[in-house]
């Protein structure tokens, strides 16, 4: 089983707007989409697609709360997620013919101290029956900037493998705790390690050093132009096929659930690599974050290249 951490979850609306916005007016939604949101539930939702038994945690509170372990149900997904006092919070994404997206992304409640310690005391037995534990999205406010680096401590604990993906302070200091696998993109990577990572070598190094500090698997997104991978075997790049891209928002997490499912199925780091390019590729040819077409994945991944680096 793949449990998935979302600490600070929302709900996710999507407008979808007939008409180019005006400001100043009042504008009527043509079609509203509510899903329970956060980096973690994305992950969630692809890794259940490619055929996991999933569990999603985080932290969770209020009417707003309960609306999203209803809607983590509706789409299949068991939960066993902490409770806080503070409200859930609600994050917008308006859709139209002339901005495409504009998201309102709402701060989120700030979580007491008290509330953390619970939800640290009882990790253990909300992931007591996983495999891969995976890590991703932003701190709420009151939770210390080190809580996933206690996170991934109490997890590699128990035995199971964790995937980090987060950015900044956050990052940092999780990775003093030595997760399976982090996977910053290139922007990441350069703010973390303080150097540009523009040509190939340039990543590679980075990726390596990373490794030399106790991350067993390096990830670092490069978008369209697929991923490298730095792990004991050595370092490779996937190179995906070109497709037609229709939303972006969430492969990143489709990535990162693809390489959560390699891992429970005990993949071989090429093959891994292979699927988790072919998963995220899928995933920006669908219109909804969180969704792909298996037929594509499996179409795509016949076409992947994947080659040693470095």
């Amino acid at each position: 089983m793949i449990t998935t951490v979302t600490l600070n979850a929302s709900i996710d609306k999507a407008y979808h707007m007939e008409h180019e916005i005006v400001g100043g007016t009042v504008m009527r939604v043509a079609r509203v989409a509510n899903s329970a949101g956060g980096k973690g539930l994305n992950v969630a939702r692809v890794a259940r697609l490619c055929g996991s038994d999933v569990q999603a945690t985080g932290l969770v509170g209020g009417f707003n709360g309960q609306y999203l372990e209803a809607l983590a149900e509706a789409d299949g997904i068991r939960s066993r997620f902490g409770h806080i006092a503070g409200e859930t919070r609600s994050c917008v994404n308006i859709l139209d013919p002339m901005f495409s997206s504009t998201e309102f992304l709402e701060p989120g409640p700030t979580v007491g101290v008290d509330e953390f310690e619970a939800y640290l005391a009882e990790f253990p037995s909300i992931i007591a029956g996983s495999d891969v534990v995976t890590l991703s999205g932003s701190l709420p406010a009151g939770v210390g900037k080190d809580s996933y680096q206690k996170l991934v401590r109490l997890a590699l604990g128990e035995g199971k493998r964790v995937i980090l993906d987060s950015s900044g302070e956050e990052l940092r200091l999780g990775l003093e705790a030595s997760p399976t696998m982090i996977k910053p993109n290139q922007d990441e990577i350069e703010a973390l390690l303080g150097a540009m990572a523009t040509a190939q070598d340039n990543v590679v190094t980075q990726a390596r050093s990373l490794r030399e500090d106790g991350v067993e698997q390096v990830v670092i997104s490069l978008g369209k132009d697929g991923a490298l991978l730095a792990c004991e075997e050595g370092c490779f790049r996937a190179i995906p096929p070109k497709v037609k891209v229709a939303n972006t928002v969430g492969c990143g997490d489709s990535m990162v659930a693809a390489f959560a499912v390699a891992f429970e199925r005990a993949m071989a780091p090429r093959e891994a690599l292979a699927y988790a390019i072919a998963v995220a590729s899928a995933a920006a040819m669908s219109p909804n974050t969180g969704e792909y077409d298996p037929a594509d994945r499996d179409a795509i991944m016949s076409h992947v290249e994947v080659r040693a680096v470095g």
